[in-house]
């Protein structure tokens, strides 16, 4: 179905991705009241001074500093405290977290998410337990969020990460260069299916020969990875629930029909020329190239007004079309999260920052938007735009994550969002199908060493047969095979006791 004939007028990864939204006022909050930290963080003044060190993905700013010191005026009045934003490009954010997270580094607020190892991150524990500091500084976190959002990154019972507030479901589709789809007459009502698509990427690389028809949204992934997909992950892949039910049996997604079939079409479009003839060793974001007009086309989870979103990262007009239906996951709930890591110092303080995200409105603006004036001017109490001269491309403070940095219920919106784009989203959430194992976190505590080895097997082969790289009729076999051997059946095997013990809670 064509979003743009069934969606507001106007994408995370961001997954992720696994895998990025905007901004607005509360359907859960009212648009979110400017405090609601606890009494004890309000009484900020009487404590010690603490600088908080933030590390989250991302690349640096050119006004980072600024931000950062506006930030700053807001906490010291309000809990006597600072921030240090650490900002990491998603290329290198693997190797040093891990190094921040395995040393004495000092960190005290992280991003983290079920697809960047959060599950590892708590059976290696580095990561605190959150629940007493919830029930002391959080009075913001629990009204921003529903009681299943909350409990949705429990491990073992065990609160160690808190869900940003966003949307928290998905379907999945593509989304395209709207000025080709029009230049083209590209009938949109015609796609239904993957298959659908070979005709559209055939008239992008016919008419525009330096242009790549389809690319993959998040760097150092296959264009399905948080673009289409059709299971739930089950907190990381390795083992899932096809079509989110599968009367609740987890299996090896790379043994199934559906995961061939997939290959099969993507080792067709490259050996088409519909994807980059170096997919698989490429670092660059898709929506960079699309941005940049050198593609035309990536897959992306969808939302409300994904379009906006796609189009203010690519300084043009995208459209989109849902190729899923929408689904919850506990996977689309934990995307996004922060931890207060075992390193810091203060960890009550990190409490009391994290809830003030979730709870003051000017303090989540200007770490989501920046600072007014500079990087932003209000249109209205609620709607902002970019100063005259600024814009997409030489804004000092450009993130365009607001979804990662707290309750986004309460970002400012732009002149081409819905007023009630909030009120909207919080619909799509409560009104998207739930998967039959939502709620379920993997512990990984006993399968480690065969999630370590696992791991090291999708990293040689993966990548490769996601692009289209790889052929699948000689490198799936062994791809499974050696999966086999490293002990994904073992994983299996675990994951499907845990989930049988946890639906029985349910009952």
């Amino acid at each position: 179905m064509n979003r743009k004939k069934n969606m507001m007028k106007s994408g995370v990864a961001l997954i992720l991705a696994s895998g990025m939204l905007l901004a607005g006022c509360s359907a859960k909050n009212g648009g979110g009241a400017t405090d609601s930290t606890s009494s004890t963080a309000k009484s900020g003044k009487d404590l010690a001074p603490y600088e908080v060190t933030m590390a989250f993905y991302g690349n640096d700013q050119k006004d980072l500093q600024a931000v950062q010191d506006e930030m700053n005026k807001i906490l010291k009045e309000k809990i006597n405290t600072t921030v240090k934003l650490t900002p990491i490009s998603i290329s290198a954010w693997q190797q040093q977290t891990n190094l921040m997270l395995a040393g004495n580094e000092k960190v005290d607020l992280m991003f983290t998410s079920a697809g960047f190892n959060y599950g590892t991150q708590v059976a290696k524990g580095q990561l605190l337990p959150l629940d007493d500091l919830v029930e002391k500084y959080g009075a913001g976190i629990k009204k921003a969020l529903e009681p299943y959002q909350l409990s949705a990154s429990k491990i073992n019972g065990k609160t160690y990460s808190i869900p940003a507030v966003k949307e928290m479901a998905s379907d999945y589709g593509i989304v395209m260069r709207k000025d080709l789809v029009d230049k083209y007459k590209i009938d949109l009502g015609k796609i239904k299916t993957l298959d659908d698509l070979d005709s559209v990427f055939q008239t992008i690389k016919d008419n525009e020969p330096n242009m790549i028809p389809l690319v993959a949204k998040n760097p150092g992934t296959g264009p399905f990875y948080a673009g289409y997909v059709t299971y739930d992950g089950l907190n990381g892949g390795a083992g899932v629930l096809p079509d989110y039910d599968n009367n609740m049996k987890v299996v090896d997604w790379y043994e199934t029909a559906q995961y061939a079939d997939q290959l099969n079409i993507l080792r067709r479009w490259y050996q088409a020329g519909y994807l980059l003839k170096d997919a698989a060793t490429s670092k660059t974001d898709g929506r960079e190239l699309v941005k940049a007009g050198k593609a035309f086309a990536y897959f992306s989870n969808l939302k409300p007004e994904s379009e906006i979103e796609a189009s203010r990262k690519a300084g043009k007009e995208m459209t989109v079309v849902q190729m899923t239906p929408a689904y919850t996951t506990t996977d689309h709930i934990t995307s996004m999260m922060w931890g207060i890591p075992k390193n810091s110092k203060d960890p009550e303080r990190s409490m009391m920052v994290l809830n003030l995200l979730y709870s003051d409105k000017q303090l989540y603006n200007t770490f989501a938007w920046g600072i007014e004036g500079k990087n932003y001017v209000k249109k209205s109490e609620n709607v902002i735009d970019y100063p005259a001269g600024v814009d997409i491309t030489n804004n000092g403070y450009n993130f365009n994550t607001p979804y990662m940095f707290g309750n986004q219920f309460l970002s400012y919106t732009w002149p081409a969002n819905d007023p009630d784009i909030w009120k909207k989203v919080d619909e799509f959430n409560k009104s998207a199908k739930k998967s039959k194992a939502l709620g379920f976190t993997f512990d990984v505590n006993k399968v480690k060493t065969e999630l370590a080895a696992v791991n090291n097997v999708v990293s040689e082969y993966g990548l490769g047969l996601d692009t289209g790289t790889l052929d699948p009729a000689e490198h799936l076999p062994k791809f499974i095979a050696k999966l086999k051997s490293a002990g994904i059946d073992k994983i299996i095997s675990e994951k499907q006791k845990q989930l049988d013990e946890w639906a029985k809670t349910q009952k």
